[in-house]
């Protein structure tokens, strides 16, 4: 057999045709083949990311009502500024009770004292914005299922039921709530809680499936008594040590409104950042309350910037900013970083703005199609 150049190699390979060289001739050429396209690929995905400053792994498409902002127009406020967005809807709906506000309809959760209640259908609500934008613009969106009840012992399989309806679509779950100030309260039916097997099997099924999960979960309660240890860590801890192939990403490191940095925070965070047993944990710093936190005064802000310099690769930056009307408004939160990306060096700063975004989302995006390919059945 005559030899061949990589160029008639992969031209032969692509037609099916038998190699022109020997077998390890052959091998060596695709082998060149592969790795060139992989630089291409590669090269083309970092161009087409160098244009953009940030990416935003924890976005609101709609609110507490399930009202929101189109994913079109939200496009034009993403702009040029930003690449790419997890975008989610709220997986609860404020009940408009006539008995308790009258004819004043609420919009939020701490405008009445009605309860919250799962809202199932945010998820179609979000697979079908998505699916009506064209090819080029869905790649620049990571939609995640939020709409389960995280007590029910059947949320796995309404999961699993969505990837089913809406194959393609999805790249994790998330953001849900298990303990939240104010929030669990309201919710009507049970609590949830850190130590439910319905929360184990939703986490189960996104090991074998790939969904990244992003999970929001207060370090602490309210007006915790001083000198008490943080409320919910040990019980996180216990989950995220349970579930060591399921990738998780805490939002707002463990921060609420009013649930403040516990004593020794970034020690707390560090902890789990250095101990293998949680190589699966991530943490977000989205939220204006939790910018306001870090960026409380030069020491918070170095404390802050110092961890993340340490474990660059276990930060994501986000807004959760909820149907914001300009970019202007959209951006806040990253603009209330300013000072703590001057303090990290240029490597984490890329990490945290874009460079984990696109790791732990394409990883989790080829996971989720290459499930969806083995266990749903070609129409």
């Amino acid at each position: 057999m005559k030899e061949c150049s990589t160029a008639e190699a992969e031209t032969r390979w692509r037609q099916g045709a038998q190699p022109c060289g020997s077998v390890s001739q052959f091998a060596c050429c695709v082998l060149t083949v592969l790795i060139a396209w992989g630089i291409s690929v590669s090269a083309q995905s970092s161009k087409a990311q160098d244009q953009y400053e940030l990416n935003d792994s924890h976005f609101h498409l709609t609110n507490y009502i399930q009202e929101g902002i189109d994913i079109h127009k939200f496009l034009e406020i993403m702009g040029t500024k930003v690449g790419r967005v997890a975008v989610f809807g709220i997986p609860l709906q404020q009940q408009w009770s006539y008995r308790n506000s009258g004819d004043r309809a609420p919009t939020y959760y701490l405008e009445t004292d009605s309860p919250l209640y799962y809202y199932s259908f945010t998820d179609a609500s979000i697979a079908m914005a998505y699916k009506s934008l064209p090819k080029e613009q869905q790649a620049r969106f990571d939609p995640m299922i939020t709409g389960f009840n995280p007590a029910d012992m059947y949320a796995a399989d309404h999961i699993k039921r969505v990837l089913k309806t809406f194959p393609g679509v999805f790249t994790g779950i998330g953001e849900f709530t298990i303990h939240k100030e104010f929030v669990s309260a309201k919710i009507a039916g049970e609590v949830a809680s850190l130590d439910d097997p319905a929360l184990d099997r939703i986490l189960d099924f996104c090991a074998e499936s790939g969904l990244l999960v992003i999970i929001h979960n207060d370090l602490d309660t309210p007006f915790p008594k001083p000198g008490k240890p943080p409320a919910y860590l040990d019980q996180i801890r216990s989950l995220i040590k349970r579930h060591p192939a399921t990738t998780i990403i805490w939002a707002h490191t463990g921060m609420g409104r009013i649930v403040r940095p516990v004593q020794n925070h970034a020690a707390v965070l560090e902890s789990m950042l250095k101990d293998p047993a949680f190589s699966n944990l991530y943490f977000d710093i989205s939220w204006n309350e939790v910018a306001k936190y870090l960026m409380a005064s030069p020491e918070s802000a170095r404390i802050s910037a110092d961890l993340i310099n340490r474990y660059p690769d276990r930060f994501l930056f986000g807004t959760d900013e909820v149907a914001p009307e300009n970019q202007e408004q959209y951006l806040k939160v990253y603009s209330l970083y300013d000072s703590l990306w001057k303090l990290l060096t240029k490597e984490a700063s890329g990490k945290v703005r874009k460079g984990n975004y696109e790791r732990l989302f394409d990883e989790a995006r080829s996971k989720v199609r290459a499930w969806e390919r083995i266990n749903i059945e070609t129409q």
